[in-house]
């Protein structure tokens, strides 16, 4: 076992294998997977490059301790895992977030999707102005990598 790390094992609740994750309690690297992930600060040399491995967990937060706060080596810069997201000081559950989302992309209304996820209207509009730059971001950036269509739109 490596000094400093503390080799937790836990057991899955759907079955009796057991997985093991490293956690680290000194502010070193973690042996977590951390190459999705960029520097957000727009002032480092690493803004948005990913897997540049300038990154480490230095914390976690929320009431389980669910969410992680990054830390980039380059900048000292300090985030959260969720910067930058719809998600980012989401106050419901991750399942309902997804579900509203789901509605919201299947063309449900306002009303009837906060009556299936079980919130306020006004919570649906928020998250729905929330994504909204998200999924037009998103949607410029898939549609600059598609491939153009050499017929005329117009038949």
């Amino acid at each position: 076992m490596k000094s400093g790390k503390l080799l937790v094992y836990k057991r899955l609740t759907a079955s009796n294998q057991f997985f093991s994750s490293s956690q680290d309690f000194g502010g070193a690297a973690v042996d977590e997977d951390l190459s999705r992930f960029c520097c957000q600060n727009e002032y480092c040399s690493d803004f948005g490059k990913r897997a540049a491995g300038n990154l480490t967990v230095c914390s976690r937060y929320g009431t389980q301790k669910q969410h992680r706060l990054l830390y980039c080596r380059t900048c000292r810069y300090r985030f959260s895992e969720r910067k930058g997201t719809p998600l980012f000081g989401a106050k419901l559950p991750v399942d309902k977030v997804v579900s509203l989302f789901q509605h919201l992309a299947d063309r449900c209304g306002v009303r009837s999707t906060a009556r299936l996820v079980g919130v306020n209207r006004n919570t649906v509009v928020h998250y729905s102005r929330l994504a909204g730059p998200h999924a037009q971001q998103f949607h410029d950036e898939f549609v600059a990598f598609s491939p153009s269509d050499p017929r005329d739109p117009v038949r």
